[in-house]
């Protein structure tokens, strides 16, 4: 009944706005019925274009997220200076050089997370408990990592150990940001999840280019790290 109101009202308002001419992206609002993961993209915001993966039950962005936008609009800031060391919302691609932004996307720190309109609308930041979902399917975290890394070293750092891709998750390696540095782009992935550990820390899930584990690990909520989205 809610997905039919939220339907009815987006209709509504497309309808009262028409005669000002306002329009919509055609990527806003709930997911259309024809929507089939592996096989359908999502846009987000900005036009942004994605693909998807079904892994078990769930269906995850088969790419890092790399809008400036969150999903009402809003300007995310680009922040290359100490201040990203601030409890404010940003973004920044690593090495501040947007070259980067079509194989690794951006990395957001964690304020700019918990608005919970990062993701397109119908998907969200992953929970831990989702990220352990995914972990669990793949028969646990000591193997996880392997199947969910692009194989070979196209972008993961030799040996990229254990990388078989077989999920079509392809995880790339985009590093992280801490204060003004920047580290381990093609060594490290680094992925934020939507859940508290304490006070000022995060549960994230890491991969390596010298393992197949899928790491559970906690961060400050200034790091900067990469996000993968889960649909709603």
């Amino acid at each position: 009944m809610k997905k039919l109101l939220q339907a009815f009202c987006l209709v509504l308002f497309i309808v009262n706005v028409s005669a000002q001419t306002v329009t919509l992206p055609p990527y806003y609002g709930v997911q259309s019925s024809t929507f089939k993961c592996g096989v359908s993209t999502v846009k987000d915001y900005e036009g942004n274009t994605y693909n998807t993966v079904k892994i078990g039950n769930q269906c995850w962005l088969r790419e890092n997220l790399k809008n400036t936008k969150l999903n009402d609009g809003t300007l995310i800031p680009l922040v290359i200076d100490s201040t990203w060391y601030n409890l404010t919302p940003a973004y920044c691609w690593y090495d501040n050089n947007i070259s980067n932004k079509e194989i690794y996307g951006a990395l957001y720190n964690w304020t700019t997370v918990n608005t919970s309109k990062l993701c397109p609308i119908g998907w969200h930041v992953p929970s831990d408990s989702e990220w352990t979902t995914l972990s669990d399917y793949l028969g646990g975290e000591s193997v996880a990592g392997g199947k969910l890394k692009e194989a070979g070293t196209a972008h993961w750092a030799s040996p990229n150990t254990g990388a078989t891709n077989e999920t079509g998750f392809t995880a790339f390696p985009g590093g992280n940001r801490m204060y003004v540095n920047f580290g381990n782009i093609g060594v490290h992935g680094l992925w934020w999840t939507g859940s508290l550990y304490s006070g000022e820390e995060i549960w994230m899930r890491a991969m390596s280019n010298y393992d197949s584990i899928l790491i559970k690990c906690y961060f400050q909520i200034r790091t900067g790290a990469s996000v993968r989205c889960v649909k709603d």
